[in-house]
């Protein structure tokens, strides 16, 4: 065996979801895009029908597969962020231009994806050996959209 890496169904915009998400994370790139070498159900000769990326080190594919399946939540990407700056810069360009909050820390970009958007700082404090801080963190994001480090931070501290 050679590769292990997660494909991911587009409609047609595989190559454009790709170039997006390689542009807001770092070690990241486009490895190849094939194009159909004939008709098929959801393609024309010479489109794009699967592109291979690096996301974070991490090796994925885009298949522009056709409109019969959409992304549900049971499939997210989730970026642990060091910073409330990296949390609200990758936040707010995975909602933008059709993306929707969701709960928790959780999003849906443009394409239809689900993320988890997550501060290291709230895996810290939920592996707290004080149960009251971890209970208390945990508490404080399930009442959040965009986690908050600082506050999750306060109510953590009691």
């Amino acid at each position: 065996m050679r590769s292990l890496s997660p494909c991911l169904w587009f409609d047609k915009n595989g190559e454009e979801a790709a170039r997006f998400y390689v542009s807001l994370l770092p070690n990241s790139r486009i490895d190849h895009v094939q194009r159909a070498p004939a008709d098929n159900p959801s393609s024309k000769k010479g489109e794009v029908l699967v592109v291979d990326f690096t996301l974070m080190g991490n090796k994925y594919q885009a298949l522009n597969g056709g409109p019969n399946f959409k992304f549900t939540e049971a499939i997210s990407l989730s970026v642990t962020c060091d910073t409330q700056e990296e949390v609200d810069r990758l936040w707010a360009a995975l909602t933008a231009d059709g993306g929707k909050e969701v709960a928790c820390g959780w999003l849906k970009d443009k394409y239809g994806l689900s993320w988890q958007i997550v501060p290291a700082r709230m895996f810290e404090l939920l592996a707290s050996p004080d149960a009251g801080v971890s209970k208390r963190a945990f508490e404080a994001m399930m009442t959040m959209v965009k986690l908050d480090i600082a506050a999750i931070e306060r109510a953590a501290k009691g």
